[in-house]
């Protein structure tokens, strides 16, 4: 109880209290990768990438009409040219995922900074390859890419002399789900069962499962003996009206979730500094749950034996999927 007390006196305090910082910190030379930069919080944050002067900033995309729509956005806005590209990139279609780390491995010279920011937030349950699409899409290909993009961050990394990033959009909704999943024999075969699933609960569970899955990905990279240095991290970008919530914010049912994000929520600006922040790949940030820009502070239940144990499970089941998709990709740890 204490726990979350705790969490909603510092909610209060982050979106009625704080002003987060304006990035100013040059990303001079860098190629960055953002996903789900289209529109919201990728896009304000590749918009900062750019005007921060980096020299290639890789959209991310389902659309490519929405992202050269969004290219052409950023182009206005900075007034630089020839910096965005726009690549598509289908999370919830794990051949796609394949396709795109191919790409980025084979054509980009460097790649200095990853940001995995695109999810999906839906009350409708529908499937997506072998889970539901928000378990699909937050969790499974999230950690495909990742890992896929693993090797030329390492290489980078280890021919520059400098370490790279990768960062995660995480959320503060981890700290209110109980996540009954977690007591079923095998957690994602529980998330698709369609007649079990709570979907009003869903996208927090899902990014519950996304912090515990990071957590053990981030200590299996820190402890390899390959060359080249990765900074990972995982952030909360607050509250951030987006188009995240067109689905859950419809019809009658959604007026009260309109009338809280209209109250509270941080415009997209304003939320993708953190992202920003979290490119810029600190030493203390390395591992770290980030919150308003600084360490924050992890659910008690992730820090629990609980869910410490829950942790290594869903690992365990997570690379035994992952391994399914492509043999062999947990050797690149």
């Amino acid at each position: 109880m204490m726990g979350i007390i705790h969490a909603l006196l510092a909610f209060w305090r982050s979106h009625f209290f704080l002003s987060l910082p304006v990035p100013s910190k040059p990303f001079t030379g860098q190629t960055i990768i953002v996903t789900g930069s289209n529109t919201g919080l990728g896009l304000e944050a590749a918009r900062h990438f750019v005007r921060l002067d980096a020299a290639k900033v890789v959209l991310a995309v389902r659309s490519q009409e929405k992202g050269n729509a969004a290219k052409e956005s950023i182009e206005k806005s900075t007034g630089r040219t020839g910096v965005v590209e726009v690549w598509e990139l289908d999370l919830s279609n794990y051949a796609s995922v394949q396709a795109f780390a191919a790409r980025a491995c084979n054509e980009l010279g460097r790649l200095d900074a990853v940001v995995e920011n695109a999810g999906v937030l839906t009350q409708d349950f529908t499937m997506a390859e072998d889970n539901e699409i928000s378990i699909t899409v937050n969790v499974v290909s999230t950690f495909l890419l990742a890992l896929l993009l693993v090797p030329k961050l390492r290489e980078t990394s280890a021919r520059l002399g400098r370490a790279t990033v990768l960062t995660f959009t995480g959320s503060f909704v981890h700290w209110i789900t109980m996540f009954p999943e977690r007591k079923a024999a095998s957690i994602l075969e529980e998330t698709a069962r369609k007649e079990r699933a709570r979907m009003m609960d869903r996208y927090n569970v899902s990014k519950l499962m996304e912090l515990l899955a990071f957590r053990e990905f981030s200590a299996k990279l820190s402890q390899s003996s390959n060359p080249g240095k990765i900074i990972t991290s995982i952030l909360n970008p607050g509250v951030v009206v987006t188009d995240l919530n067109r689905d859950v914010q419809k019809g009658i049912f959604g007026i009260p979730r309109r009338i809280f994000m209209s109250c509270v929520g941080r415009t997209p600006e304003e939320g993708s500094r953190t992202l920003v922040h979290a490119a810029e790949g600190a030493p203390e940030t390395q591992g770290q749950y980030l919150d308003d820009c600084k360490v924050g502070v992890v659910s008690t239940f992730v820090q629990s034996k609980d869910g410490q144990e829950t942790q290594r499970r869903l690992w365990g089941e997570l690379t035994e999927k992952l391994e399914r998709i492509q043999p062999g990709i947990t050797d690149i740890l």
